[in-house]
Order: C-alpha cells, then sequence, then structure tokens
C-alpha cells in the first residue's frame, strides 16, 4: 500500500469507526428532532406559524411551570452536589466498611423513577408506610404529607430526587478522585497544608473537570423531572416543563391543539437545557480553558 494511502487511511479510521454511532443518531435521534423543530412552527391548517409558541405563552401553567422547573433546578442541583461530593470524600478515605456503605449508597440509584414514585407515593398517604413507622416509634398524630404548600410540595420533590439521584452524582466525583495521584495531596501536607488546606487548593482544583461533567448531567436531567412528580401530584397540580410536555402529548391527546402545544413546550424546554449548560460552562470557565488549550 502507498504511503499517501496508509496516511490517508490513518486519518480516515477514527470517522469510520465512529460511523456506526453517527448513522444511529441520524436514523433515530436527527429525524424525531427535526421533525418537532419543523412541527412547532407548523399551524392548524398546514401553514408556517409562530402561534404554537404564543399559544404555549398563553397557557395558564407555562409560568408556574417554568418558576418551579426554576425552583428544582437550582436547589435540587445545590444540594445534590454537595451532599454527593461529602459522600464521595468520606467514601474516598476508605475507612474499614467504606466498600459496605458504598453499596447501600448505590441502591436507590438503581430503582427506575417508576419504582421511586411508587415506593414513596405508597408512604407518603395518610396511612402510608412513614406515617406507620412514626407510630411504631411513639410520634402521635397523622402528617399529610401530599396536603401542604406549592413550597411544601417542592421541597418534598427535591429531598426525594436528592435520594435517588445522590448516588449517581457521588460516583461520578468518587471516579474523579481516584484519579488525583496520591503524591500531589501528600505534596501539600508536606508543605505544611491541613486537610481543608489541601482540599481547597488542589484536590477541588484537580476535580474541576469532573465536577462539570457531574453538574451540566445532573442540570439537564433536573430540567427534565416529571415522572415521579406526577405519581405523586397528578397532573397540572405542580406543573413543571416537561409535565406539561407528556400532559399534551397524552393526557389530553383527543384536543386539536395538543400536538402543537406539546412540540412548542419540547423546544421550549430543549431551548433552556442547552443554555443552561452553554451558561454553566462559560461561568466555569470550560470555553477559556479549551481556546487556550487550542492556541
Amino acid at each position: 500500500m502507498p504511503r499517501e494511502w496508509r496516511r490517508a487511511w490513518g486519518r480516515a479510521t477514527p470517522y469510520l469507526l465512529i460511523l456506526p454511532v453517527v448513522l444511529y443518531y441520524a436514523a433515530f435521534w436527527l429525524r424525531p428532532v427535526l421533525d418537532a423543530v419543523i412541527g412547532s412552527f407548523t399551524g392548524l391548517d398546514g401553514t408556517f406559524t409562530f402561534e404554537n409558541f404564543n399559544m404555549v405563552f398563553q397557557d395558564e401553567h407555562f409560568v408556574p411551570a417554568l418558576k418551579n422547573t426554576a425552583i428544582i433546578v437550582i436547589f435540587s442541583v445545590t444540594l445534590e452536589f454537595l451532599m454527593a461530593l461529602l459522600l464521595a470524600l468520606i467514601i474516598n478515605r476508605k475507612f474499614f466498611g467504606s466498600g459496605i456503605f458504598l453499596f447501600l449508597a448505590m441502591i436507590p440509584m438503581a430503582l427506575p423513577a417508576v419504582a421511586v414514585g411508587a415506593m414513596w407515593s405508597t408512604g407518603l398517604t395518610a396511612h402510608g408506610w412513614i406515617n406507620s413507622l412514626r407510630h411504631y416509634l411513639g410520634f402521635t398524630g397523622k402528617v399529610y404529607w401530599l396536603a401542604g404548600s406549592e413550597l411544601q410540595l417542592l421541597a418534598l420533590i427535591i429531598i426525594i430526587d436528592a435520594w435517588q439521584v445522590i448516588p449517581s452524582v457521588m460516583i461520578i466525583l468518587l471516579a474523579g478522585l481516584q484519579n488525583i495521584p496520591e503524591e500531589t495531596k501528600e505534596a501539600g501536607y508536606v508543605f505544611g497544608g491541613n486537610y481543608l488546606t489541601v482540599l481547597r487548593k488542589i484536590t477541588l482544583p484537580m476535580l474541576k473537570p469532573t465536577i462539570q461533567t457531574a453538574v451540566i448531567l445532573r442540570l439537564i436531567s433536573a430540567i427534565q423531572i416529571w415522572l415521579i412528580m406526577v405519581i405523586l401530584l397528578g397532573f397540572s397540580r405542580l406543573p413543571v416543563m416537561v409535565e406539561r410536555v407528556v400532559f399534551y402529548h397524552d393526557e389530553v391527546s383527543n384536543l386539536e391543539i395538543s400536538r402543537q402545544m406539546a412540540l412548542g413546550y419540547t423546544i421550549i424546554v430543549s431551548v433552556i437545557v442547552s443554555m443552561a449548560a452553554l451558561a454553566y460552562l462559560q461561568v466555569s470557565g470550560a470555553f477559556k480553558r479549551e481556546a487556550e488549550e487550542v492556541v
């Protein structure tokens, strides 16, 4: 084989290796996305229009859904990251029984969202297992967990979501911690640093790429939360953005404007997810570091 052909084959090899994945996404992801984008700008009469988005913005649940989604994202991601980082730092110390602790901590992550919703819906009723456990422990009276205010229900959803998601964030952070060379941390101790100093000036800066990955994945996932809320509260009681998509696509699919509303909400959610991820990358300085590496 001539040298030029070998060079050309070497340059083409990476693209040939990812070609099956590209074809898969083109067939099962790109086409539905294009159909959704085109459909969101298509009116009931089949002509191009912005009326679908106008109907979404005028929907009485749009502003509450946007507000509830923002509250869940801000508080859920913050709580889950801090708790996951704490657990990852503890498990990374490799104390006696840390393997068992890690196994137990990962159990909620293995449960599907439907199972989590079913488990908590049976526990949060007036005669559920949580009130039964309170009675067994000597607490009097029943707590009507699902009868609280909107803020109380949001706090309850954030806690349940954190219980399920913290293990997955913890695993990502733990993998990043285990890839940090012990020599770097030992050097910090040699030069007089204590645990907090080494954590703040050595461990966390070296963990930053892993933190970015974990936060972005969790940010996108938090925006798309809906199934647990629907199982616990039903539709429209505590609306969020993706719940509106499912509501118009499945719950009231016989309405004349159901498809247009579902597609309009879908595109808006996609834009919000993209903007949130780009904003975090910009604030974290990921783009700046990438540009410096290219230069």
